[in-house]
């Protein structure tokens, strides 16, 4: 594998990077993809080396590239990834046994031990655990899925339909559920073993994958290490928020609790919607100008303006340029 053209430009090797993107996109040194991309990143490069890597405490600051907002939706995405409720299913697979029948001696460690799979449907218990294995291979199979296609069809468009649909799953698990202590009961439980699986499909497929290539690429250049520390930090601190009060709210409410994980799904929708921008098959620096464009929109401020017509950024074009034998 190659430097990356970005580490090359701030170890000073601009021929390299511009190597390094000639080879990437199978293209000559004068074209004009690859002189556009690394005009690009020299200029971001010179940028960021004037404003330097930011400190802890300088993470949440409002700036001309709304460094803080991007920290927070790098943030926002990995709560996403916990909160819609993906623990609750791997987590309380084996104590849905408890919600749909209470065993009729509390030491009865057996009855306990059964899963959804082999109370509801009525399969012995080396069968419900193979399928249980299998709910959960439904989730890697998903993941095939971005890993393919995320670059032609987007970040933000299968994490909304992927909201959606673990919103459906959860409805569904709710309602399922709901019919315990009725004739219906038996075949509900065993119907709303096919939105365990779907579940697993779908989060595979949208909200599992994304948020790992969608976060890095919101971040700014002088933040992207800290902000991405932050943003994985959701991660495990929901992840484990979910796993240790889920059994609990599971036993309580039984039914109820998938309707707060719905309700979360719901949610996520619209803020996906109206605060993330679309990322896919944009540079780094193209990325940056969204957030610029939107804070001169917004606050009429003009520092990117300046940016782009400062002396400073010409001449630094310029000389990197023609350190690589480029015509200005």
């Amino acid at each position: 594998l190659p430097e990356s053209p970005r580490w090359l430009c701030r170890k000073g090797c601009a021929e390299e990077a511009v190597q390094v993107l000639c080879d990437f996109y199978d293209r000559s040194s004068d074209d004009p993809k690859v002189v556009n991309e690394a005009e690009g990143i020299f200029r971001a490069i010179e940028l960021d080396n004037i404003r330097g890597e930011y400190q802890w405490s300088q993470l949440f600051k409002k700036d001309e590239l709304q460094t803080g907002r991007r920290v927070l939706l790098a943030y926002g995405l990995q709560f996403m990834n916990q909160m819609g409720g993906i623990n609750i299913i791997v987590v309380s697979q084996p104590l849905v046994r408890d919600n749909l029948f209470k065993p009729t001696n509390d030491d009865d460690d057996d009855a306990r031990g059964y899963s959804l799979l082999e109370v509801n449907v009525g399969l012995d218990k080396k069968t419900s655990l193979l399928l249980g294995g299998v709910i959960q291979i439904m989730f890697v199979i998903g993941s095939f899925y971005p890993t393919f296609y995320s670059d032609r069809l987007g970040r933000k468009k299968p994490m909304m339909w992927g909201s959606f649909g673990l919103f459906i799953c959860m409805l569904m698990i709710s309602i399922l559920l709901s019919f315990k202590g009725t004739p219906q009961q038996s075949v509900a439980g065993c119907a709303s073993v096919a939105f365990f699986f779907l579940f697993m499909l779908i989060f595979g497929a949208s909200i599992n994958c994304i948020p790992w290539v969608y976060g890095p690429e919101l971040l700014p250049m002088h933040v992207r290490s800290k902000g991405n520390a932050i943003g994985i930090s959701a991660n495990w601190l929901w992840n484990f928020f979910v796993a240790m009060i889920g059994p609990t709210m599971i036993h309580e409410l039984e039914w109820k609790g998938y309707l707060i994980f719905m309700c979360l799904n719901l949610i996520f929708i619209p803020i996906i919607y109206f605060y993330y921008p679309e990322t896919a098959n944009l540079s780094l620096e193209e990325i940056d100008c969204l957030f610029m464009g939107k804070a001169h929109d917004t606050d009429n401020d003009k520092d990117h303006d300046q940016h782009q017509e400062s002396p400073t950024d010409t001449d630094v074009k310029s000389a990197k340029w023609e350190e690589v034998g480029f015509p200005i």
